[in-house]
């Protein structure tokens, strides 16, 4: 199948040697955000998702096509408005009753806003791919052997970049795939990784004892030095901010809901399911089921001790899905949520906003609060 052979083609695209080459990325712009949320500090209270969602994006472009979309500083606003006027309609398609119908969707001005969006979306990756497949032509081989640029630095390989080399090394990948693999790299990273922060820090700032055992950790880490960035070794050593986030992810999956296509008759539990059937797979009742999860609305990072999950079923814990088709981009996802969450740590304490304010989980394809997702920022001594 199509979707088979990319995954194969799309596979080595995560590997960790590809992915160590991201953090500085991942540090750039988690240091612009550090910047812009110094206005809020002090403040009662931050709703820190639209922060957390522009940071996204300015790691995913310049990781997938290796451009510089500045959404932090709103100098790419066009691009920024029809992610999420994209993000905006998917949902409205889902929830509505009526405009999930095609016919009567295309009738609609929701329908012209989304042809607008897209072709701004479409017309900008399309002009990245052709910019860098020209660049990618008159690489001469020496440059390619030493893989490195005009200062003799060491090349990064964007996600567009591995892709437009598999087709020029004879894979069966065109230039319409591509766009859609780095399109889909976009929405589905972005939206994810919001949502994923977003709630870490929010579970960070209402459990004072576990924040300050993770700021533990990282001053042993960097040695009390908050100015150092984190090497790959770095992020694999946070175990313990690795266990918060893991139970941040099993409270708030960021994705709450996921669908399947069954392929061939199936029995379970005596009920037989039938080909081509869609099932659906709730996370976020699974993640909060006392079957699986004693006290299960309790925030525990204690859970994802190597022992704690050793007990449980590799099927109770599905925040990247599971199964063949699980996310592809979750170490990707990891290493940018430790990066980020680190970052802000060293630099400011989380506390719960005032008043305090829990989220109201908003019925999206992505987990969001429809009241904003609230802390309070103060400058922390490191």
């Amino acid at each position: 199948t199509k979707w088979r052979k990319h995954r194969k083609i799309l596979t080595p695209a995560f590997h960790f040697q590809i992915l160590e080459q991201f953090l500085d990325v991942f540090d750039t712009f988690s240091d612009i955000l550090v910047e812009k949320l110094k206005k809020e500090s002090g403040k009662d209270s931050v709703d820190i998702y639209p922060y957390i969602t522009l940071c996204s994006l300015d790691i995913i472009c310049a990781t997938a096509m290796g451009t510089i979309l500045n959404a932090q500083e709103g100098t790419n606003s066009e691009y920024t408005r029809s992610v999420k006027e994209m993000c905006r309609i998917f949902v409205i398609r889902i929830a509505s009753a009526i405009k999930s119908s095609d016919f009567l969707y295309y009738l609609s001005l929701d329908y012209q806003k989304e042809k607008k969006a897209l072709k701004i979306l479409h017309n900008y990756t399309n002009s990245v791919i052709a910019l860098r497949k020209e660049q990618l032509k008159n690489v001469t081989k020496v440059e390619k052997e030493e893989d490195v640029d005009d200062c003799g630095i060491k090349k990064r390989k964007t996600f567009l970049d591995l892709l437009l080399q598999y087709r020029m090394d004879g894979q069966a990948i065109s230039d319409e795939d591509i766009r859609q693999e780095v399109d889909t790299f976009m929405f589905e990273g972005h939206d994810t990784t919001s949502s994923g922060i977003s709630f870490v820090l929010y579970c960070l700032a209402n459990h004072p004892s576990v924040q300050e055992r993770v700021v533990g950790e990282l001053r042993t880490l960097f040695n009390d030095d908050k100015t150092r960035n984190a090497t790959y070794k770095d992020l694999q050593e946070m175990k313990y901010l690795e266990m918060v986030i893991k139970e941040s992810l099993r409270l708030y999956p960021p994705v709450p809901l996921y669908g399947r296509t069954v392929h061939e008759d199936i029995e379970y539990d005596g009920v037989i399911i039938p080909k081509n059937v869609g099932i659906g797979f709730n996370a976020y009742a699974l993640h909060r089921s006392p079957n699986v999860y004693p006290d299960p609305d309790k925030f525990d990072p204690e859970r994802f001790t190597a022992e704690n999950q050793a007990k449980r079923s590799p099927y109770a814990y599905i925040p990247f899905s599971a199964g063949p088709r699980n996310c592809i981009g979750q170490r990707f996802a990891m290493l940018d949520m430790k990066s980020v969450v680190s970052k802000l740590l060293k630099h400011y304490e989380l506390l719960p906003s005032i008043p305090q304010r829990e989220p109201t989980l908003a019925a999206e394809t992505i987990l969001k609060s429809s009241t904003g997702i609230n802390i309070r920022l103060k400058p922390r001594k490191f």
